[in-house]
């Protein structure tokens, strides 16, 4: 099972299209987007419009559930009323020979949307929180950095960000969580190119603050 997982498109409309155009040249066997549609770009109708056509799963990020600042105001109303109601968790219970494995899927953590599960976050307390969830891996996004990290039997997978990395590296990251039959993980982070500049040159040519064309150009 090949699942591919993505977050914080962020009204990246370049970025959403490249990597679409990736993401189809794989053909994973299930999509699962983890949120933050909007904010920080031109362009939330367009990225929400193709998620729906696509009838892709969708979390609702903590972006999503804004109306004001950052252009939050230009997501139409009938988006609006999709965000207001896509879910906190999806989770994902396999049944692979003898052995149970659940997967869950967060923005920020399963106890909080705003809450951030960074690489360096107290090993005790994710385990904890992963126990909580009933989870096996923990995937999420929120943070824009990208990473694996195994704390004994159990994972944790920051997704990175499609439309504003914050890692230092500009592509646009998601992930390729590939599942065997003997629970076998492995975690793929693919990076892929877009037109940085187009979408930076948005941000200026709107009302925007500038840094934040400054953030897509240098990945911070």
């Amino acid at each position: 099972m090949r699942i591919a997982l993505f977050s914080d498109i962020h009204a990246n409309l370049p970025a959403f299209e490249a990597f679409l155009e990736d993401l189809d040249s794989r053909k994973p066997d299930a999509v699962y987007c983890l949120g933050d549609l909007i904010g920080y770009n031109i362009w939330p109708n367009e990225v929400i419009a193709e998620i729906r056509r696509r009838g892709m799963a969708t979390l609702a990020g903590n972006h999503d559930l804004k109306t004001k600042g950052y252009a939050y105001e230009l997501v139409s109303a009938d988006n609006r009323a999709y965000l207001n109601t896509l879910p906190a968790h999806i989770k994902l219970e396999y049944q692979l020979n003898n052995d149970h494995l659940n997967v869950v899927l967060a923005h920020g953590s399963t106890r909080s949307i705003n809450e951030y599960v960074l690489e360096d976050t107290d090993d005790a307390y994710v385990l904890d929180m992963m126990v909580e969830a009933k989870a096996d891996i923990l995937c999420v996004g929120h943070s824009h950095k990208p990473y694996h990290r195994v704390i004994g039997n159990k994972h944790v997978i920051n997704i990175g960000s499609v439309g504003k990395p914050k890692d230092g590296d500009p592509r646009g990251c998601y992930v390729l969580l590939n599942i065997a039959g003997d629970s076998d993980i492995t975690v793929e982070f693919v990076r892929f190119f877009y037109d940085i500049e187009k979408a930076a040159n948005a941000v200026e040519d709107s009302e925007l603050p500038d840094e934040l064309a400054e953030r897509l150009r240098t990945a911070h």
